[in-house]
């Protein structure tokens, strides 16, 4: 009986090999960010060299933290990414402020981003050259974004096998843009990186948006640490898969930007809605059709990256306490963490109904990037606190110094740059204090009472035996003392 209900016991199974782990982070990192970002990027660096600069500098970065997550996610074996890394190091009430932060705004307005560029690019062929009608954009958009969530509710292989698919389909739109850039930059079309590096263009406040908008592109390289008890050989694959990913996805945006310069000039870049559709007009008509679709098909598969990882954020919070019990339960024959898939579904509409693509992108990079910095300064706490813990994989300790404190100063340099959606988000960030304290810290506290007055009631059961034992009295049933403080528990 016992074997039969060891053997039914349900969990989220170890289906998560080195390739699909390599696929998740590919799928995640390559998606609407490289199509769209290049506009933001370029209007808040002010020229063609500082915008490649912002990107390079920005794939540096996205290293710098990929590693410090790395360390991270062998040092400390749960599933849960930002979470679980925050929770672990800095305590619970940061930890709890992330995951408010990101049900309320940082997962359904990048989900919402996601959407918006894939419902774009999808019509594009359709409606060129004029634009899409935003209500079919949005529309298209939602459509996408529910097919994903029924998939993620129905199967986690199947989920990982489209991610694996998906991954071929976003390098090859990518190599579809470098391929005939780097042929006519070979030719010598270079005429559009003359005075590449025209500073009097450069607004300094404004880099921080340039920022936001290149390390979204780059967003997706934490992906593992959210699946990391579903990986299998987590302290090999974990590391291997990031780094190699992230060397990938540098080489393919920094082609791909210099390819669109090639074909674009800043002014093409920056009118465009779609920068991929514009540069397959003016390059390679003959591919009209195809590239966005491929595009879109690259936001499809980062939609699934992102609904299949945020699901295990909120499900190990329910197991930790901090979020309701019941998006800890799995589907007992998928094996899906069935709930805490479908929680999205209305905020994730909600924006896309009424947001825009760039507002959007500002709003929620301010909180991604305050709490992945508290997640990096945690690593640096958590050294310090248990120097007796060898990590399988270790990062000399300048990494996450200089990658906490330039994230650190990008979100405070942000509120001179955009203080309107940043300041929403810091609201909203700061709004889930009253809420931990009236809810969660209260929760705690009642636990810790009730622990202590158990373990109260048994040592002043304990000592009443024993007494009553070396006294030589009968004990009776009803002969039963509590301390003051007991009684006062019950």
């Amino acid at each position: 009986m016992g074997k039969d209900k060891k053997e039914e016991a349900v969990f989220l199974r170890k289906k998560i090999t080195l390739l699909r782990a390599f696929s998740l982070l590919i799928g995640s990192m390559v998606g609407s960010g490289i199509f769209i970002s290049p506009k933001g990027v370029l209007k808040n660096s002010g020229s063609v060299g500082f915008s490649l600069l912002v990107w390079f500098s920005c794939g540096l970065l996205s290293m710098f933290g990929a590693l410090c997550y790395a360390e991270l996610g062998t040092r400390i074996t749960k599933s849960g990414g930002h979470y679980i890394y925050i929770l672990e190091t800095l305590g619970p009430l940061p930890s709890f402020l992330f995951l408010w932060a990101e049900f309320f705004a940082i997962r359904p307005a990048n989900s919402a981003v996601v959407s918006l560029a894939f419902g774009r690019y999808m019509l594009e062929p359709f409606f060129a050259p004029c634009a899409a009608p935003v209500p079919a954009v949005k529309l298209v958009s939602l459509l996408g974004y529910y097919t994903v969530l029924t998939l993620n509710s129905w199967s986690v292989t199947w989920s990982a096998r489209l991610q694996m698919a998906l991954s071929v389909v976003k390098l090859l739109a990518l190599a579809l843009i470098i391929v005939p850039g780097m042929m006519l930059l070979a030719q010598g079309h270079t005429e559009n990186f003359q005075h590449a590096f025209d500073r009097q263009s450069l607004v300094l406040d404004k880099l921080p948006l340039a920022f936001y908008a290149g390390m979204f592109a780059y967003s997706g390289w934490f992906q593992t640490g959210f699946v990391r008890e579903e990986l299998v050989k987590p302290e090999r694959n974990i590391p291997l898969a990031v780094i190699v990913s992230v060397i990938t996805v540098i080489v393919g945006y920094m082609l791909t930007n210099v390819s669109y310069y090639t074909v674009l000039g800043t002014e093409d870049v920056l009118a465009s809605p779609a920068v991929a559709v514009s540069f397959v007009q003016r390059a390679f008509k003959s591919l009209i059709s195809v590239v966005p679709v491929l595009v879109a098909l690259s936001c499809f598969g980062t939609m699934n990256g992102g609904i299949f990882t945020f699901s295990r954020t909120l499900f190990v919070a329910s197991r930790e306490g901090q979020w309701p019990p019941l998006f800890s339960m799995i589907h007992i024959r998928r094996h899906t963490p069935l709930p805490a898939v479908m929680l999205m579904f209305p905020l994730v509409t909600a924006m896309v109904c009424i947001g825009d693509i760039y507002h959007l992108l500002n709003f929620f990079s301010f909180s991604r990037w305050l709490f992945i910095g508290l997640a990096t300064l945690g690593l640096i706490v958590h050294r310090c606190r248990h120097p007796e813990l060898h990590s399988p994989f270790q990062v000399p300790l300048f990494v996450p110094v200089s990658f906490t404190i330039i994230c650190l100063f990008t979100v405070a340099m942000s509120f001179y740059s955009d203080p309107v959606n940043i300041s929403i988000g810091c609201t909203i960030v700061l709004s889930g204090f009253p809420v931990y304290y009236l809810i969660i810290h209260r929760q705690m506290s009642d636990r810790c009472r009730n622990l202590f007055c158990a373990v109260s009631r048994i040592e002043c059961r304990a000592e009443t035996l024993l007494s009553r034992a070396s006294s030589q009295v009968p004990i009776s049933s009803s002969a039963l003392v509590l301390s003051p403080d007991s009684s006062a528990c019950s």
